[in-house]
């Protein structure tokens, strides 16, 4: 019972942290938009379309989603 108990809190744990993780990675996101990068039209597209996508998934729960998406945005803005 105790194993179970440990497992559930794990699993909570883990999601928590990627709900609040999601948040934080668009934030850099908008701050490096908000910077004017310089982009190509279709680099700039697929920031914005990642960056939709990844608030849709933090909204609708799959934070892990969420995250990898967010992670093609930053990877094109070269944020860390």
């Amino acid at each position: 019972m105790k194993k179970l108990a440990m497992f559930a809190a794990l699993a909570f744990a883990s999601t928590a942290a990627f709900a609040f993780h999601c948040p934080a990675d668009m934030k850099k996101i908008d701050a490096a938009l908000a910077k004017k990068p310089a982009l190509s039209a279709q680099e700039m597209s697929e920031v914005q379309k990642y960056r939709a996508e990844g608030e849709a998934f933090h909204k609708g729960g799959k934070h892990q989603d969420s995250v990898d998406t967010l992670a093609k945005a930053m990877k094109i803005l070269n944020v860390k």
